[in-house]
């Protein structure tokens, strides 16, 4: 039994001989830290859903692409309704079309304009007449190409407005790529930097209303392609509220996450409402891991002593089964063993048909069972006035087939009747069955819990609903360890730092077994490129799996190396990725990064074998690995101007710390060879590392004693950076580098630090929180190693940016700069390891 797994089983045993109900309902500890995006309902890259505002009522639960996955919870208390999740279920009416309803028509351009192209009065006449959307070959919806890369395309659409439409709550929609700005009447209303999004919601403020008027009005909309595809399309619709828009709204008194649990708790007029979300996500045990299963928790308490009658309802919609608005639904009753489920999912069932960034599945479907409880599908009005006005639900449709998520969409439905009680409790479940989650070389796979098809989703949520309490009480004493672990390290805001990251980095994978019985843990390179498997996401969020489970981390690992093993991928060093989620069928990647992917596969590799005792793993890929050592040695004294992971301001040849993890690569496979008994080739390596280390310190050093560092690049004066690479040496004893060189730079780093953390380096003020807390790792005591924690925690604290953490982000506005719901955060437990290893 490994030590997660007794101390699991100890905590478990000893709750479940405690009150039970009471202990699920109550968080191990209160949590202060206010995440940006409080995790919900998450299992995987695809069914993660999330809660970006600090009251569950302030706005609809999302993806953490933002796009709109509703679940709504209603509480029914004496006749009167509270809402306590979500916000009511609106419908969007369309006024001006976007292209997935119908093709538009508009005056083009691709000729660079100066000011005042996106006013009203401007003369359009000698632009070309086109049909929207606009964009690159293969793009669903385009109806006039537009590919040229560094070209910018203008539009202007003309439209006419009823002076009823006026009166409405206005959204303007569109999707994009790259960079982009659209205007109505002349009036800005959104700008965006080089990114690409779809379907995202522009509510008109009242000052943009203004400049509306009945009869003819103009959206005018700007987009400069840069590379890759071009995206252009955009429309205007009226949000109508659903019924329950003027519900009490529930008061929030808590929220708390812990590792696998988000604990909520309202005021709901005499009866206060507990609410846990958990996502049974035991690190060691990977049928939970891989659960497409949630557990929602509820409980109700009077607080003035008195019965009263309560109902409880949690709505979901087709949406959370869509990738697009526009896409057909189909939403049943089906039964299995005698419990009905609510299913919904799309009509076309594109299995694994797309890749990419910033999309949602579109297969599969969704499930809401009357595990203690009701379920039915319907009208969204028509399920809520009879909730509100009965407590219970209408007599359900028995299926519903819609053209799109629109006015006539049913919802999924569940009601739970307290009837008349003082206290009382219960729970319900929720699930996603992919039917297929990944493509690994052109073979199609399911999830690890699936086991090739002998388990369904129906046994899934059989096994979860019987084993309830013994899982939640599990679920408990893991969020114990892990906030305990962490507290022990580095106290109270590094324990809740951990706690709120823990679901973020698992909910970013997927595990599954391929037909050689490798256990295989791919990540999905979210809000970046959509990549699978990146190994510079491997490498630096490997400190969970480190301390935990290594056999996770070497689950990464394996499909990278047996990419080389099978003559597939024949470069001297490590491939970047296995392709674009979730087909893993080769690099996609447009360009390699030698030094840093070698580093980093040598390295963990290295750390793998020193926490088995042994190579074993590394032996079966000994040739591989000592080729990479040898590139290294070869390449990594004084790096090319190369693309590595800390690229953002730009590729700088001669990078300091990428040199740093080519010595460290070096060395790790000197380790491994010394565990192996060969000992000359372990000296031969670690020699050389040594001889690397010696040139890397005289040709990075600078400043005057007291105050030296070491460069950014080595040809760079009056540079620094963040030198993170180097925490291996410190890990494995080595000595390669001089123990100055790492207490001179921290020193230094200290005196960088902004308001939310120590930058990247001193071209910009941005910065990584996963090596922000690789590089504290370094501090020589845990005072210092707290100055540096401090800085984050008041960042993730205190952002603007509501969003799953994002790592890269300013370190004086708090803002994101770039990327959300990565892996990398695993990072985060840099720290810990370092402990763990001394």
């Amino acid at each position: 039994m490994t030590r997660i797994s007794a101390v699991i089983s100890a905590l478990g045993t000893a709750l479940l001989m405690t009150a039970q109900n009471a202990e699920i309902f109550q968080p191990y500890q209160s949590i202060d830290l206010r995440l940006p995006s409080v995790p919900v309902i998450v299992s995987d890259p695809y069914f993660s859903i999330w809660s970006p505002y600090d009251n569950l009522t302030d706005g609809s639960t999302r993806h953490w692409t933002s796009a709109d996955k509703p679940i709504q919870g209603l509480l029914r208390v004496d006749g009167d309704t509270f809402r306590f999740m979500g916000e009511p279920l609106s419908v969007l009416e369309t006024l001006v079309p976007m292209a997935g309803e119908k093709a538009w028509n508009a005056a083009y351009t691709h000729d660079r304009q100066q000011p005042g192209w996106e006013k009203p009065g401007f003369d359009d006449s000698s632009w070309k007449r086109g049909q929207g959307a606009f964009g690159s070959d293969g793009l669903n919806d385009v109806r006039t190409r537009w590919n040229d890369e560094n070209s910018d395309l203008y539009v202007r659409r003309e439209f006419e407005l009823r002076p009823s439409d006026l009166d409405e709550e206005l959204i303007l929609m569109y999707s994009h790529d790259d960079v982009f700005e659209i205007f109505v009447n002349g009036v800005p209303v959104a700008k965006t930097g080089e990114t690409w999004r779809n379907g995202v919601e522009a509510p008109l403020t009242q000052e943009i209303k203004k400049h509306l008027h009945a009869g003819k009005n103009i959206i005018a909309a700007h987009c400069h392609n840069t590379t890759g595809g071009a995206f252009t399309d955009f429309g205007l619709y009226a949000k109508k509220m659903g019924v329950d828009k003027n519900v009490n709204i529930a008061k929030q008194k808590s929220v708390d996450v812990l590792a696998t649990s988000t604990y909520y708790t309202f005021e709901c007029g005499p009866v206060e409402l507990d609410v846990v979300f958990t996502a049974p996500m035991l690190i060691d045990n990977y049928d939970l891991l891989s659960s497409p299963v949630n557990y929602i928790s509820y409980q109700v308490n009077s607080t003035d002593g008195k019965e009263h009658d309560v109902q409880l309802m949690l709505t979901a919609s087709p949406k959370i089964a869509t990738n697009t608005d526009n896409q057909p639904t189909r939403t049943s009753i089906v039964e299995d063993k005698g419990v009905k489920y609510a299913k919904t999912g799309t009509i076309q069932q594109p299995i694994l048909a797309k890749s990419g960034d910033h999309i949602c599945i579109d297969w599969g479907y969704l499930y809401l069972p009357a595990i203690n409880g009701e379920v039915a599908i319907g009208a969204d009005d028509t399920i809520k006035n009879t909730f509100m006005r009965t407590g219970n639900l209408p007599a359900s449709m028995p299926q519903e087939i819609v053209a799109a998520n629109a006015a006539e969409a049913p919802i999924l439905a569940y009601v739970h009747d307290f009837g008349k009680t003082s206290h009382a409790a219960s729970y319900t479940l929720i699930g996603y069955d992919e039917i297929k989650d990944i493509e690994y070389f052109h073979k199609q796979y399911q999830a690890y819990w699936a086991h090739g098809g002998d388990v369904s989703i129906f046994d899934m949520f059989n096994m979860l609903n019987s084993s309830y309490a013994s899982i939640m009480n599990r679920c408990r004493a893991f969020d114990k360890m892990i906030y305990d672990d962490a507290f022990a390290v580095a106290g109270k805001k590094y324990a809740e730092i951990l706690s709120g990251s823990y679901r973020h980095v698992i909910a970013a994978h997927k595990l599954f077994k391929d037909d050689e019985g490798n256990l295989l843990f791919f990540s999905k390179e979210n809000d970046s490129n959509g990549c699978v498997n990146t190994v510079d996401l491997t490498y630096p969020e490997a400190p969970l799996f480190l301390i935990y489970n290594p056999e996770l981390q070497k689950a990464m690992m394996t499909s990278i190396m047996d990419y080389s093993k099978s003559g597939r991928w024949t470069k001297p060093f490590a491939a970047h990725d296995l392709g674009q989620y979730p087909l893993a069928n080769g690099q996609v990647y447009g360009g390699d990064m030698p030094l840093e992917e070698a580093g980093n596969m040598l390295t963990l590799i290295a750390m793998c074998s020193k926490l088995d005792g042994n190579t074993s793993y590394a032996d079966r890929y000994w040739d591989i690995l000592k080729t990479w050592a040898d590139y290294l040695s070869e390449n990594g004294q004084d790096p090319e101007n190369q693309l590595c992971t800390d690229d953002f301001a730009g590729h700088w040849a001669h990078n300091a710390n990428l040199s740093v993890k080519a010595i460290m690569g070096i060395a790790g496979f000197a380790e491994m060879a010394r565990m192996k008994g060969d000992e000359a080739t372990a000296k031969k390596y670690n020699d050389r590392a040594k001889e690397m280390a010696a040139v890397w310190v005289e040709k990075a050093r600078e400043g005057k004693k007291g105050d030296t560092h070491y460069r950014l690049a080595f040809d760079r004066p009056d540079t620094w950076s963040q030198k993170y690479n180097m925490i291996w040496d410190q890990l494995w004893d080595t000595d390669i580098f001089p123990a100055e060189v790492m207490r001179d730079e921290i020193a230094y780093y200290l005196k960088k630090q902004n308001q939310y953390g120590l930058p990247l380096d001193n071209r910009k003020d941005y910065t990584k929180s996963d090596w922000i807390m690789w590089t504290a790792s370094m501090s020589p005591d845990n005072k210092t190693l707290t100055k540096f924690i401090d800085p984050l925690y008041d960042y993730i604290d205190q952002t603007p940016t509501r969003v799953a953490i994002s790592d890269w982000y300013d370190t004086k506005t708090g803002e994101k700069v770039g990327f959300m719901a990565r892996s990398v955060i695993g990072g985060h437990w840099m720290p810990m390891l370092a402990k763990r290893l001394k």
